[in-house]
């Protein structure tokens, strides 16, 4: 973590050149907003039939896919957040999921933020147009968040908590003498010397931050940074074992909506503590159910209102290997367009929103900038850059390595934005 740890240290003090925009609450006179929060749950479940990455569906399962999220209004503009049991969005088809969501919640496509969970048996729509299921959720889910403020409820209390996640998480890079990859210890290892290997660099903290009216809690988002799969390729399906892990914790607190995001997990994984049984599944679940239940335990609660909610991003052009990148990436950025990076303040807490297969150091590194403050990460927003390796990362080789569409460069515009993003406002 070289490159990232130098960054810390002075990233505070550079001129930053990004196009950028931040929404702060007393621009208005907000004396007499009330700051709200409406929640919707959709189904997303792709029909028997449907081609997924990983096998076209033959069946169901008991749990089906959901696209959870929250609209919070009140402030100068809404904001959405939603999170889908999904393996990827991309690039036009990501646009207009953000489009869609933006004109049913009254607001602009840079106050929503969407992300998937990357399970792996699930849908991964690129290309809307031609995919009958991806538009007809589209509009689903355009009128379910239009219709949820209609039921939007004061927001008087923020929570945050966090504990740890035991034996779930492990680094999937395995780093020979030579300091290079020597192997990958897959989210299904089945190679007992790799599982032997220890956990690596992780972080193994869940955060959950919950959205109160008075003593009532409406939403809880948590945030853990892994690879979401036990095993996959069924034809079934299912959210794996953080659907399972987020169902447990709803039938224990059923008032409120359950919302996981899946952090910079790009290089890990469960493949320490994963061979790929199926009983697995299960297992992983209730360790990472038990973290957030301990970090529920944990949660303390603040009195907030509109004053102390921001929303802010930097739109950045991530620089991508021309050979790499693919021709519909390259097409898309080549003229300039930028992607998103997103932070909503919540009092003394801070949510990032990226785009790509963040690896773990990203995480690490926003949190040693603030650590005054809580901060969380959710990854996996626009899918079409794939991962998103630390700079370090490139001479060790490996597969994130093999398979990053943007350039070691990439790092310093990632967290320049995020250093910005994670300034004290004033």
């Amino acid at each position: 973590m070289k490159a990232i740890t130098s960054f810390i240290i002075i990233a505070l003090f550079l001129p930053i050149f990004f196009i950028s925009a931040q929404d702060e609450i007393n621009d208005l006179d907000n004396a007499s907003q009330s700051l709200k929060i409406s929640v919707f749950d959709l189904d997303v479940t792709p029909p028997i039939s449907y081609r997924m990455p990983y096998g076209t569906v033959i069946n169901k399962w008991d749990l089906g896919l959901r696209a959870k999220g929250i609209v919070l209004s009140g402030i100068t503009k809404p904001v959405v957040l939603v999170s889908f049991d999904w393996l990827g969005i991309s690039n036009e088809c990501y646009d207009e999921f953000k489009h869609a969501i933006a004109r049913a919640a009254g607001t602009v496509p840079e106050h929503v933020a969407v992300h998937v969970i990357h399970q792996h048996d699930a849908p991964y729509p690129s290309d809307f147009i031609n995919d009958d299921f991806a538009l007809s959720v589209i509009h689903r889910l355009e009128m379910a968040v239009a219709k949820s403020i209609e039921n939007a409820v004061p927001v008087t209390h923020i929570g945050y908590g966090e504990a740890e996640v035991f034996k779930v998480a492990s680094n999937r890079r395995i780093l020979g003498a030579d300091g290079k990859v020597k192997a990958m210890r897959w989210t299904a290892c089945k190679d007992s010397s790799l599982r032997n290997e220890p956990e690596g660099i992780i972080d193994p903290i869940l955060s959950a931050v919950s959205f109160w009216n008075e003593n009532k809690p409406i939403a809880i988002l948590n945030f853990y940074a892994t690879h979401p799969q036990s095993y996959y390729g069924t034809g079934i399906a299912n959210p794996d074992y953080p659907g399972i892990a987020r169902f447990y914790r709803q039938l224990a607190i059923p008032e409120a909506l359950y919302i996981y995001f899946t952090g910079a997990g790009g290089n890990v994984g469960a493949g320490k503590y994963n061979d790929g049984s199926h009983e697995n599944r299960g297992i992983l679940a209730e360790r990472l159910a038990n973290g957030m239940k301990s970090a529920w335990e944990e949660t303390k609660k603040t009195s907030v209102d509109a004053s102390d909610i921001q929303w802010s991003y930097e739109s950045v052009a991530l620089p991508l290997d021309s050979v790499k990148a693919g021709k519909v990436l390259w097409e898309r950025f080549k003229t300039g367009k930028k992607v998103d990076i997103q932070c909503l303040t919540l009092c003394n807490s801070r949510i990032l929103f990226l785009p790509g297969e963040l690896t773990i150091e990203y995480q690490l590194a926003a949190k040693k900038m603030r650590p005054d403050l809580n901060v969380a990460m959710a990854a996996y927003g626009d899918l079409g850059f794939g991962y998103i390796p630390s700079a370090k990362a490139f001479p060790q080789g490996g597969y994130e390595v093999d398979a990053a569409r943007i350039t070691p460069d990439a790092e310093n515009v990632i967290l320049h934005a995020i250093a910005k993003l994670l300034t004290p406002y004033k």
